[in-house]
């Protein structure tokens, strides 16, 4: 038996794991990375790059049909080569993933990678043949697309979004179940590369958002030709004459779907299987997630988690913030607490949604007391001169003190001004100091200082420039 010895085991060799495996070396601590499968995790390899990727695309394609919001301008794209796309795709995956992840870690020699599954000792876990020791332990074994509970659905082909980004051809239609942030971006991809898409989901489109954008974006996507369906029971899928069929009641009416293929984006689900936590006292709270405290601790000592398998804001970057935060504190004593105190959301449809911070609905089942602002993007200069007026602002506050708590951005381009919203947040401004902030003109981030002067004024009575 191989038997390794290390200051610090992570078991789990994507985002979480990279960032406290290279937190830990950078200390000087001894470290043995522990991966299974391809090297990088979902972000880089099924999540994050691939999709983004494909979502610029198809938003090419669909600026042909944008152009005619402008006078005298006519156009048209489509998509003729899925084949060589997806190429494309994929060697931006490969290229970023030995950037990024392989190549890098010849620069930390106190890394030692290892690959292969985990399953954890009293001493520190056993890799197939091989035994780790370490003093600490990280866990960050990540996520995997969730399955509902849909009968029938052992019987038929389906898709999870790591297939359909990788489809060797593209059907004429497809149902896409499931409406947060992966069904929503991947059924306005797959419409716009020319596949008719029936959205379907149990509550509403982004049923986390603010109600006014779940009701916008609906709106926008139908607009594109997108079928939505919420409020739905699912009762069977089934298979007719090579189709998917799925069986759904709608206020007590029966109703049947068909399309060439079913893609399942219901979520995701923490990767806690055959690690041993059991055995270790390990506790698993909520959808079988790594229960863990502020300072990413588990109930075993010496035993910390992080990123996805945590169930903990499942984004790429706060799984490399906990990471970091888990590493640190196995090394320093436990000094350190996980920040979420404003993290940034963002949906990559169009237009994009980007968030931070309380919804209404949340500050006010906290008790909060609030008042709002609605700012429609056609009171926003720049989305004029766009002639592209789909969206809106919305900002939350505490209604004594005008403290902001909230803000949300419906708006094409509207994932980069949120991180404005965030350190306004951060740094306790009220709504009337944020108003009274210099912006640029003809930004679409201006629109959170209209939003935040929308609160006491009028704003019909200002120039373009005013206040």
């Amino acid at each position: 038996m191989t038997v390794f010895e290390a200051d610090l085991l992570v078991i789990g060799a994507g985002s979480a794991g990279f960032s406290a495996a290279i937190t830990a070396a950078e200390q000087g601590a001894s470290v043995v990375l522990v991966g299974w499968g391809t090297l990088g995790g979902t972000c880089v390899n099924v999540g994050c790059v691939p999709s983004k990727t494909l979502i610029r695309a198809a938003e090419a394609v669909h600026a042909g049909v944008a152009a005619k919001r402008f006078a005298g301008i006519r156009g048209h794209l489509e998509l003729v080569d899925w084949a060589a796309l997806r190429q494309q795709k994929n060697a931006l995956v490969a290229a970023l993933r030995k950037e990024r992840y392989e190549d890098l870690l010849r620069r930390y020699p106190r890394i030692t990678c290892l690959p292969g599954r985990a399953r954890l000792t009293a001493e520190g876990a056993r890799v197939g043949d091989a035994l780790v020791r370490a003093g600490r332990i990280v866990i960050t074994t990540g996520s995997r697309p969730a399955v509902p509970g849909i009968p029938g659905l052992d019987a038929v082909p389906w898709m999870d979004s790591t297939a359909a980004l990788d489809q060797e051809t593209l059907p004429a239609s497809m149902i896409v179940v499931g409406a947060g942030y992966i069904g929503v971006e991947l059924a306005q991809t797959f419409a716009r590369f020319g596949v008719e898409v029936t959205l379907v989901c149990r509550r509403r489109l982004l049923p986390e958002a603010e109600p006014e954008i779940s009701e916008s974006l609906t709106r926008f996507f139908e607009e594109e030709g997108i079928r939505v369906l919420s409020g739905l029971r699912y009762r069977e899928v089934r298979r007719v004459a090579g189709r998917i069929v799925l069986s759904v009641g709608r206020d007590g009416i029966p109703l049947e779907l068909s399309a060439e293929r079913l893609l399942l984006a219901t979520g995701r689900r923490p990767n806690t299987e055959d690690l041993g936590l059991e055995d270790m006292g390990i506790a698993l709270g909520a959808h079988g997630a790594i229960a863990v405290d502020a300072r990413m601790r588990t109930s075993r000592t010496g035993v910390y988690a992080a990123g996805d398998v945590t169930g903990r804001h499942m984004f790429v970057y706060m799984a490399a913030h906990g990471g970091k935060i888990a590493a640190r504190n196995a090394l320093e004593g436990d000094l350190h607490s996980y920040d979420d105190s404003a993290v940034p959301a963002v949906v990559f449809s169009d237009p994009q949604l980007a968030s931070v911070g309380l919804t209404e609905a949340v500050a006010r089942d906290r008790g909060i007391a609030v008042t709002t602002s609605l700012l429609p993007l056609d009171r926003v200069p720049r989305a004029l001169a766009a002639r592209d007026t789909r969206g809106l602002v919305k900002l939350v506050a505490e209604r004594e003190s005008g403290r902001l708590l909230g803000a949300h951005i419906l708006a094409p381009e509207g994932a980069d001004g949120i991180q404005t919203a965030l350190l306004a947040l951060r740094q306790g401004l009220t709504v009337r100091q944020l108003g009274e902030t210099i912006f640029p003109y003809l930004t679409t981030v201006e629109a959170l200082k209209l939003a935040a002067q929308s609160f006491d004024r009028d704003l019909s009575g200002l120039s373009c420039c005013a206040g």
